[in-house]
């Protein structure tokens, strides 16, 4: 039996997963949000410890175990989100900073003017944004007492340091702190000079499968053998273990992983290099494409047109039409992510005309993901030279036949759909099964089986027509705020 607790954004998971990959007890908890400022995102770090551990407890009561039952745990986490707490007491010294917090904007500012972004890009693949962990930090430092001597980490160090008492961390995360150099595997002395950071504040990093400590919390010792972050723990969920394989996680926005190989790759042009997983010595990589407004451009024919009453009505309204008839929406209602990363883009619906009804609005929000989700796809096979053959799809929309098909014939490629809908905490359990020397990679490979495949069945010429089209109410988008 392997525990794996899920820490995200909003609440914390915790399932048992037992050796056959077959799902034996849950637990879930939502956890507050704090805004101070705006732009300002912080979560109370005590508060992620009890719900994860409460969970966690819930969990193995649902499965009927205890302690002594379980061969390891996995821990999967909201990347970014960066804990400081008192070496000595354990206690947290100030609220953790979130992915989502912006204050650090402004830094990032005056450290492009500098010319450090190249530096930057060349080490961990990142860019120079506030969204990573490296800003964060330097602020705690700056703001908070005693943080010139605290321990710093993302939130997997934290839950691992109240559980087993260590500081340590996994390859993953340190791939997102903006600190750590991918190619050489160890932090970097040059960057944690720029943002004011002592290395020694920083937690050992392991490879994501090992053992990272042990806990008695829940009778007997258990150990922690795997961490990862939730996009890498989705990746290697969903088994992308080979290069050119890759995985789609649909949600209000959607996060595109490709498995680029044992070779750290040039991220390329509105994309992010990333370490995908370590495991013994052989480190994998990633490229990863952000899709800021997938699921949200359907929540917004909803709540903000008024046009359906239900996400679920889409699918149907869509089949109801032959084609789009030249209907196309750019959901750039926060500006465009990847591969664009344009800022200035705003939300465009093209090719309107006395006979576009509420159906071809419907088709255009779903077609607008599928065609993302293209673009992201293209621009990773371009930076690595892979050549993607199967896309694994989990979140919300998969439960959208027409979309999943739709998707399926823009890429060209089938489209696959877990049995395992929990796909970012299995990961975190194959992990720890493998860390801990419970089950076998072959093993955890064959708990992975589809439910449902979608084969393309549009001719390449039509595909490519539409995409054309979509680029050119891309373009009509771009820059649009200025």
């Amino acid at each position: 039996m392997i525990l794996a607790i899920d820490q995200g954004t909003t609440g914390s998971t915790a399932l048992v997963f037992d050796d056959e990959g077959k799902i034996r007890g849950r637990g879930y908890a939502e956890f507050r949000q704090h805004f101070p400022k705006p732009g300002w995102v912080e979560h109370d770090a005590e508060e992620i410890w009890e719900t994860s551990w409460g969970v966690a407890a819930r969990a193995l009561a649902g499965a009927g175990i205890s302690g002594p039952d379980l061969d390891a745990i996995g821990i999967t986490n909201q990347r970014e989100t960066v804990v400081a707490w008192d070496p000595e007491t354990g206690k947290p010294l100030h609220r953790a900073l979130v992915w989502q917090d912006r204050r650090g904007a402004a830094r990032c500012d005056e450290l492009k003017a500098e010319g450090l972004e190249p530096l930057v890009r060349e080490r961990t693949g990142l860019v120079l944004d506030p969204y990573f962990s490296a800003t964060k930090i330097e602020w705690l430092t700056r703001n908070v007492e005693g943080a010139d001597r605290a321990a710093f980490g993302t939130i997997d160090s934290w839950l691992v340091h109240r559980m087993c008492g260590e500081h340590v961390t996994d390859l993953t995360n340190a791939s997102r702190t903006m600190l750590f150099d991918t190619g050489r595997l160890e932090w970097d002395t040059e960057l944690c000079e720029a943002f004011g950071v002592g290395p020694d504040s920083l937690p050992e990093v392991r490879p994501s499968a090992g053992i990272f400590g042990t806990t008695t919390g829940f009778g007997g010792e258990v150990p922690v053998a795997g961490i990862a972050g939730d996009q890498q723990a989705a990746l290697f969920g969903q088994m992308c273990h080979q290069p050119g394989m890759a995985k789609n996680t649909y949600g209000t926005g959607s996060f595109v992983l490709l498995n680029a190989g044992s070779e750290k790759p040039e991220p390329g042009k509105g994309l992010l290099g990333t370490i995908a997983w370590g495991i013994d010595d052989q480190t994998e990589y990633a490229l990863e494409a952000s899709v800021f407004v997938t699921g949200s451009a359907v929540q917004w024919l909803r709540d903000g047109l008024g046009i359906i009453k239900d996400a679920r009505e889409t699918e149907a309204m869509a089949a109801s039409l032959d084609s789009n008839d030249g209907v196309y929406f750019v959901p750039a209602l926060t500006g465009l992510g990847s591969p664009w990363w344009d800022p200035y883009a705003r939300g465009t619906m093209v090719g309107l005309t006395r006979g576009t009804g509420r159906a071809h609005l419907a088709r255009a929000a779903l077609e607008a993901i599928a065609y993302q989700t293209v673009d992201a796809v293209r621009a990773q096979e371009d930076a690595s030279g892979e050549r993607l053959e199967i896309l694994r799809a989990d979140g919300g929309a998969v439960a959208n036949k027409w979309l999943m098909q739709f998707q399926a014939d823009l890429l060209g490629v089938p489209v696959e759909i877990p049995e395992i809908s929990e796909t970012t905490a299995f990961g975190a359990a194959c992990l720890a099964g493998i860390g801990s020397g419970a089950w076998t990679i072959e093993q955890v490979r064959g708990m992975w089986n589809p439910a449902a495949r979608y084969e393309p069945k549009m001719s390449r010429d039509e595909a490519e027509s539409l995409l054309a089209d979509w680029h050119r109410a891309v373009k009509r988008s771009r820059e649009w705020a200025v």
